[in-house]
């Protein structure tokens, strides 16, 4: 992977982007970005995280490639504020995620608020 690529993902919500990917797939605890969301982003992802809503749907002797982050992109309303939205690949489906990032006092951070939307079915070329 080259430097501008590794670069690139470094910036605040990619990294966000792939956290809350690993937290609503199953892979990664909860508690794992317990420092890093405000209380109300933690208390959607306490509500979120059980359903593992980005898990990829599997069928009998099926086995799901790991969800990804296929895009990431960004909106800047106003200093120290990024607004982000995420498409995920689970399997066969994709899912758009949104959230909003808040620089603190102490210049980390911090996922505010996020939410995740419908499944869609991701599909083939019309031929």
């Amino acid at each position: 992977m080259g430097a501008r690529r590794r670069a690139h993902e470094h910036r605040p919500h990619h990294w966000f982007a792939h956290q809350l990917l690993l937290t609503l797939s199953g892979q990664r605890p909860v508690h794992a970005l317990l420092g890093h969301a405000l209380p109300a982003a933690y208390d959607r992802l306490v509500e979120l995280a059980p359903q593992a809503p980005l898990r990829p749907a599997t069928g009998p002797g099926r086995r799901a490639p790991a969800p990804s982050v296929r895009d990431c992109g960004l909106c800047r309303p106003r200093g120290g504020v990024i607004e982000a939205f995420a498409r995920i690949a689970a399997g066969e489906r994709l899912r758009a995620l949104a959230f909003r990032l808040e620089l603190g006092a102490d210049s980390r951070w911090r996922c505010a608020a996020l939410d995740i939307g419908p499944t869609c079915t991701v599909r083939g070329p019309a031929g």
